[in-house]
């Protein structure tokens, strides 16, 4: 899904390093995610608690950043980054397939369609879909190609909001950071409650893809970015910063390179059982029958994608981290948003009713339109916009950013919706 800038942090205010092993944590992601969707990982739906984790880090860890560099956070800015990076991808799916489904699609396909899409234009699809009440958990139907949506909006919901809260706190004085952290762990813990409060065993939808509660997700990778956080993290396993002081402290350099492969090593197995539980989790769950999920379940596996994001960014050299860090991993998560894009649409479509396809030669047919059309999104749409078109910055980008919200309203009302079914009730009997 998101990616947010550049994708490697670096502690502290100075310079960001990339790291590839968050690359591979979003390619291990949108992996479950595929698999899940088309009927091969029972808990692949988790991946999509990975993304949130790491985008609420990301997001955050950006705006400590720029709070320390200027003292405060140009929400402008922010918003129009966030703009840049995810709004023409979202655009062109939105518009190639609401004229697709249009031309091949059936009725009430195209009725869902025009329907759910001024929802998504202004990313409220998920309270929209719940108003409906379109389960989750029936993978959304067959008659709605927007409904994987409903993660997109919820981020671009803690977009919208979560910056503001940052400034606020970043007014009230020193310790932005700490005050960051507890204001982060606070709305988790409020957030975990609405969750168990709110969670119908028999459809748990409404706690699943709710904003509020789903906001831990995001806020724990959230607090796992301040700094008390990562230094907790970094005593706690032994990570660089605390592992380099130690090993300055020792005089000899054999004594030295013992205690650092010692030291690093907790990082190493630490990030080793957290990958082993999450696999566990991702190979047995069922989102319908393991209700635990929804009593403090996906609390305990966002904080455990929280925890495998800070030890790839404290400990890049650990085995986990490599081995997220593995090209075609890092490749697939540099196209990860895109490919959350195109992939349900296109499964829709090619259904096996249309295609002839199913099982795993659907699956794979599917994940290769998705991975087709996210290349050329990102080479041919994404990127030059986000790096390299000028008047999509500033004034002009306010401009195009109108013009763009105009045509996708007069997409939805223009595309004509097929004539609705009539029965004459007088003939029944």
């Amino acid at each position: 899904m998101n990616v947010v800038e550049r994708s490697g942090v670096a502690r502290g205010a100075g310079p960001r390093v990339h790291l590839a092993a968050l690359d591979g944590l979003r390619g291990v992601a949108i992996l479950g995610v595929l698999l899940f969707h088309t009927g091969h990982l029972s808990g692949g739906f988790l991946g999509v608690d990975l993304f949130f984790a790491l985008s609420g880090y990301l997001i955050t860890d950006l705006l400590l950043r720029e709070i320390a560099a200027t003292g405060a956070v140009s929400l402008v800015a922010f918003w129009g980054r966030r703009i840049r990076r995810l709004l023409p991808a979202l655009v062109i799916m939105l518009v190639v397939v609401t004229l697709l489904v249009r031309l091949v699609g059936p009725p009430d396909l195209v009725r869902t369609t025009l329907s759910d899409g001024p929802w998504v234009q202004v990313n409220l699809i998920n309270w929209h879909l719940l108003a409906e009440s379109a389960g989750y958990w029936d993978r959304f139907g067959a008659d709605r190609v927007f409904g994987h949506l409903w993660s997109i909006a919820v981020e671009e919901q803690f977009y919208l909001v979560w910056p503001v809260l940052v400034l606020v706190v970043a007014r009230w004085g020193r310790r932005v950071a700490g005050r960051v952290a507890l204001v982060a762990i606070l709305v988790s813990a409020v957030s975990l409650i609405l969750m168990v409060t709110l969670a119908d065993p028999a459809d748990p939808t409404r706690v699943y893809t709710g904003t509020d509660t789903r906001a831990f997700s995001l806020l724990l990778g959230a607090a796992i970015a301040t700094r008390p956080l990562r230094d907790a993290l970094a005593r706690t396993f032994g990570t660089r910063p605390l592992r380099d002081a130690l090993a300055r402290r020792v005089g000899t350099r054999p004594v030295r390179d013992v205690l650092a492969r010692r030291v690093g090593g907790w990082a190493g197995g630490a990030a080793g059982l957290v990958v082993v539980g999450m696999g566990v989790a991702w190979a047995l769950v069922d989102g319908v029958d393991s209700a635990w999920l929804f009593t403090g379940g996906l609390f305990l596996h966002s904080l455990a994608g929280a925890l495998l994001v800070g030890l790839c960014v404290q400990a890049p050299h650990t085995v986990v981290a490599r081995a997220l860090a593995w090209q075609p991993l890092r490749r697939l998560g540099l196209i990860s948003y895109s490919v959350y894009l195109w992939h349900w649409p296109i499964l829709v479509l090619l259904s096996p009713e249309r295609t002839g396809l199913d099982g795993w030669a659907r699956a794979l047919a599917v994940y290769a339109a998705s991975i087709g059309l996210a290349t050329l999104s990102k080479w041919l749409v994404e990127d030059p916009i986000r790096f390299r078109a000028r008047w999509a910055r500033g004034r002009g980008g306010l401009v195009a950013f109108v013009a763009v919200m105009a045509g996708l309203a007069v997409l939805w009302l223009a595309v004509p919706a097929p004539a609705s079914v009539t029965i004459d009730v007088t003939r029944l009997g």
